[in-house]
Order: C-alpha cells, then structure tokens, then sequence
C-alpha cells in the first residue's frame, strides 16, 4: 500500500510509464493482435494473385508468401534494437523517444522504444518500486492485445472492407505519446552517471518523486556514479568477453530465448480451433478469443502486484512449471478431443490457464533482467543483445511456426514444454534475487556468483575501467 501510495504521490513517474508504455510494447503487441486483419490481408493476397495471373495461388505458395510477410515484421525490430544501445547512451533515455517519433510507422520504431522503455522506466523509479515499474511494459503489452482484439470485432473494424482503418489504426498511440513526451523528465542515473550534470539529475528526482527529499536516492546515486568513474559505454561484443558478466549474460540469452520459444504464441494460434470444437458459434468465438487476451492483462496486473512481494525467482520458476504443467494437459487433450466429448472443454481451460501462467511471470519479469543485472555502462549494450535476441528469434518463430504447425498437428506444443522445463530449472540455480536491492548491490553479488573462489578473481571494486574511447 505504501509503495502504491509513493506511486501517486510521484505523477510523473506515472504519466512517464504511461507515455513509454503506450509508445513501446503496447504499439509491438497491438500490430500482431488483430487476427482479422491478417485473414483480410491473406485474402488480399490471394485475390491479388487472382487478378493478375487468372489462377488461384497454390497453397505450398500461400503459407510461404503468409509465414514471409508476418517474419519480415520483426528485421525492422532488429535494426532498431541495434541501434537503441548507442542511441541510448548519446541522446538519453526519453530524448530517444522523440527519434523513435519519426519511426513511427516503420518496425525500427519498435525496436528502439522496446529496448528503450524497460531501461528508462528501471532507471527511473525507486528502488522499491523498480520491480513494479519496470513490470508495467508488460501491462500495455497485454492492454494492445486486448485493445486489438476489440478494434478487430467484426462489429468495428473487422470488417474486409475496413482493413485499411484497421491497418492505420496504430496513428492513435502514436498521437497520445507525441502529446505527452515535452512531460517526460530524462532518467535520473543518465544525467549523473552518464552526463555528470548533478543538478539536472536532482531537478528529474524532485520531479518523478514528488518530493523535495531526495537525499538518500541521491547519496546512492553518487555511490554508483564512484564505482563507474573513468569508464566508457560496453560494446555489445565485449560483454561476451568478460568473465565477470558470464553469469549476467548467460541469463540474458537463456531466458530471453525461453520467453520467445515457451509456446505462448502456439496456444493463441489454437484458441480460436480450440473454441469451435468445444461448442462455440463460429459468430461467438472472436469474443472466445478476447477472453484469453482479457486473462493476460489480469495477469500481468497481477504480477506488478506480487513482484516486490515475492520477488522475481518466485514468478519466473512458478510461471514456467504451470506453463510445463498446462501445456502437457492441452497436448493429450488436443489428441483425445475426438474420443471423449468433454476434452474440447478441458483444453479450452488450458488455454486460459497457460495464458494466465504466462502472464504471471515469464512475460513482464524477463524484460527487467538487461536493467537489473548490468551496471549503467554495460546496460545499452546488454539491451542491444537482448533486443537483437528476441527480434531474430521472432523472425525466425514467425518463418517457421506455419510449417512447424502443419507438421506436427496437436503435438506442436511438445517442443515448447522442453523450453518451460529447461527455464525453470535455470532460475532455481542460476539466477540470483534481486528483489529490493539496489544496483551497487546486485553487482557485488553477481561478482561472488562470477568468481566463486576468491583466489581466483580480484576482489569487487567497481566495474572495470576500460581506457578507450568512448561509444
């Protein structure tokens, strides 16, 4: 309640995870939420085809030109997400949204604001909020896929003839942000850390706080500031390199790949398959459908509750285990759906209940790993790894999913379960809390973790001066 209470007080910090939210996952998700826009666009395809051939286009062709259109979404992703580290570091935190601004209509866009958002918002709340608030990228993912299904009823936007508004619907979000940016303050560890400018940086505290007394934050700030002094930006490639970030890095890519590969987007890709067997009016099952996006914004709401709470380990390992366990039930169910008549209702339930497991944990706590686990000058760069990550993996998921789908019918789920399974055991063993701790703090532990014999590792005095120049 106390935590709530300091989050009102700070409007600013409030209006900042509204305004970057909105811009960043909220615009990713809506663009891939609206299932009726994507069977118009197949259908546009096809009577293109039609129209200038005279013959209808050949199925094998169909999937592949589809599974090509949706995977070339994400290289726009990519490109901005190699560019949001340097970026990052140069212009700031929110100065880069305004960049992103140009890049609206353009899938680099999202690349930059996805990156730039969950490191923004980490740096700027408190540190007992900074679960919380670096949680809420997760909320407007959740809100866009609920938002999309609703502007994509058959009653509003749904229909074949309004696709184009449909398309064009994504202008809205952008508008709401250009209007709340000039509010915006700049993160509160980039003007001192990165820029050196003390009282621009207690100007942005008293602003996101809503209170003069800052004292404390900004002590720990000068703390931090000392342990990176003479330091310059990480490259991306040097973070591979060092011994010191292994466990940081390993982190990074092992549960980043799992939150793309966990099967999240094959259990919606069934829903609606799923809803007829069991019943449902094929006219009912788009409502059918909003539900399960209805199931993760309740989730993820949920988290941003419990996070600061029961802590991130606690989310992570039970998020993936329910997973593992409901999507085992959706497999045989999915197989015997012929053979008893109540399996179409039994997998339909695993579909909410997967979707809310999901929703629990691996969805909003994986993105707050790049800010947590890395020191200012190597997170950009971890950013850019992790960004880089999830974008390929997209493009290949979105390549590949239509052939996997096809190929392995009611067991497509099979491969998926592996991927929950191995994520939970690596957070049991591997990945340390960081609940309530601040940054200085996660970095002494995380130091022990990389040299477990001291002997063999110096002691921890900061991060490594690195004598070149600067990214």
């Amino acid at each position: 309640m106390k935590a709530l209470q300091r989050l009102i007080q700070g409007r600013v910090l409030l209006l900042t995870i509204c305004a970057a939210g909105i811009g960043g996952t909220f615009q990713f998700v809506y663009n891939l939420s609206m299932p009726r826009l994507w069977y118009h666009i197949q259908e546009f395809i096809n009577e293109t085809w039609w129209a200038r051939t005279g013959q209808p286009l050949p199925d094998h062709l169909v999937l592949f030109v589809w599974s090509l259109i949706v995977s070339l979404y994400p290289l726009g992703g990519l490109f901005g997400a190699l560019l949001a580290g340097p970026l990052a570091v140069m212009l700031g935190r929110s100065a880069l949204v305004w960049l992103c601004l140009y890049r609206q209509w353009l899938c680099t866009h999202l690349g930059l604001s996805m990156n730039v958002q969950t490191m923004y918002l980490g740096e700027s709340a408190p540190k007992e909020l900074r679960g919380a608030v670096a949680m809420t990228p997760a909320i407007f993912a959740a809100l866009g896929i609920v938002i999309g299904q609703v502007v994509g009823l058959r009653e509003l936007l749904g229909d074949p003839g309004a696709w184009p508004l449909l398309l064009a619907s994504c202008l809205v979000p952008g508008v709401l942000q250009l209007a709340s940016l000039p509010l915006l303050p700049e993160s509160p560890r980039y003007l001192l850390i990165d820029r050196g400018d003390t009282e621009a940086c207690l100007a942005a505290l008293h602003r996101l706080r809503g209170t003069t007394n800052v004292a404390g934050e900004l002590a720990e700030l000068e703390e931090e500031r000392a342990a990176c002094q003479g330091q310059r930006a990480w490259r991306p490639w040097e973070l591979f390199q060092d011994r010191g970030l292994r466990r940081q890095v390993t982190s990074l890519v092992v549960l980043g790949s799992a939150l793309e590969l966990c099967g999240n987007d094959s259990v919606y890709a069934y829903a609606s398959s799923v809803f007829r067997e069991a019943g449902i009016p094929k006219g009912k099952v788009q409502y059918a459908v909003l539900g399960t996006g209805s199931c993760e914004l309740l989730a993820a709401c949920l988290s941003c509750v419990l996070i600061e709470r029961v802590g991130r380990r606690v989310l992570l390992i039970g998020g993936y285990c329910l997973m593992a366990c409901w999507g085992t039930v959706f497999t045989v169910a999915l197989c015997l759906q012929s053979s008893f008549p109540w399996m179409p209702y039994l997998a339909m339930s695993c579909i909410f209940a997967f979707v809310l497991s999901f929703g629990v944990g691996p969805a909003g706590v994986t993105g707050i790993l790049a800010t947590e686990l890395f020191d200012q000058k190597a997170r950009p760069a971890a950013y850019m790894v992790a960004g880089a990550l999830v974008w390929t993996l997209l493009f290949l998921v979105g390549l590949g999913f239509p052939f996997l789908k096809e190929g392995l019918s009611h067991f497509l789920y099979v491969p998926f379960l592996g991927v929950c399974v191995c994520a939970a055991i690596y957070t049991g063993f591997f990945l340390p809390e960081t609940k309530g701790k601040t940054f200085l703090e996660i970095s002494k532990e995380l130091h022990k973790l990389n040299f477990p014999r001291q002997s063999q590792g110096p002691e921890w005095t900061g991060p490594e001066v690195i004598l070149s120049t600067e990214l």
